[in-house]
């Protein structure tokens, strides 16, 4: 049963966010509907590491005092499926901008695919897109991106645990990635497209794991609804 000590002392939510939603829009939206229900005048409410608003799967929300824990569930281990396209890229490295340029895949054979993976298992360096939140300058990337800025992204360390390809159907790749923190799928799939002797984007993206939290486990936004009305 939910009540408002429930909420106040902190919950944590498991939430399957839809495809074009951004993040923060399903904080507000839960917020508001714990807030009527209640006739709460504010509450705590944060997400757990962003999911971008092309990408669906697992959000984890926490309220009240669960807030704390934010950073402990961020760091966890992170599991994703999606889909890469090759022969092409964006600028965003996914389906937010158009095709900027265009690449044979020919010479790409399902064993080159498979063999390819193995350079990205371990620990790598990996730069951040154009089009992301990271700051610089008290800016964020995709705001100087719109803009028409170029600036210098410095590259970071990231983990891929797993990095499996399920289904080849040139173009399309599709893949489960399990990975650490900090990690871009939309650049994985522009520098697999580049270790293709090719071109690759992002066309779709699933976070199902965070932790041992897994997006089975988790209600759409309107069955949080319900379960909280009932």
């Amino acid at each position: 049963m939910n009540t408002v000590e429930n909420f106040k002392d902190g919950k944590v939510l498991l939430i399957d966010k839809p495809l074009e939603w951004t993040s923060f829009q399903v904080v507000n939206k839960l917020r508001w509907h714990i807030r009527k229900q209640f006739n709460l005048k504010k509450i705590k409410v944060g997400h757990a590491g962003t999911l971008d608003p092309l990408a669906t799967g697992l959000l984890i929300i926490c309220t009240g005092k669960q807030t704390k824990n934010i950073e402990t569930y961020q760091g966890q281990i992170k599991e994703y499926t999606g889909t890469i396209v090759v022969g092409a890229t964006t600028p965003s490295y996914d389906l937010e901008t158009e095709v900027n340029e265009t690449f044979p895949i020919d010479h790409i054979t399902d064993e080159l695919i498979h063999k390819t993976t193995e350079q990205f298992i371990g620990k790598i360096q990996q730069k951040p897109p154009i089009f992301s939140a990271i700051k610089k300058d008290g800016k964020r990337l995709y705001e100087l991106a719109r803009q028409g800025k170029t600036t210098e992204i410095k590259s970071r360390e990231i983990e891929i645990r797993e990095f499996e390809i399920t289904k080849i159907d040139l173009p399309n790749i599709e893949f489960r990635v399990v990975c650490s923190k900090g990690t871009y799928i939309r650049s994985l799939a522009n520098d697999f497209g580049v270790a293709l002797n090719s071109g690759g984007h992002l066309s779709v993206l699933r976070r199902t794991k965070i932790g041992d939290f897994t997006v089975e486990n988790a209600l759409s936004i309107d069955g949080f609804i319900d379960e909280l009305k009932s």
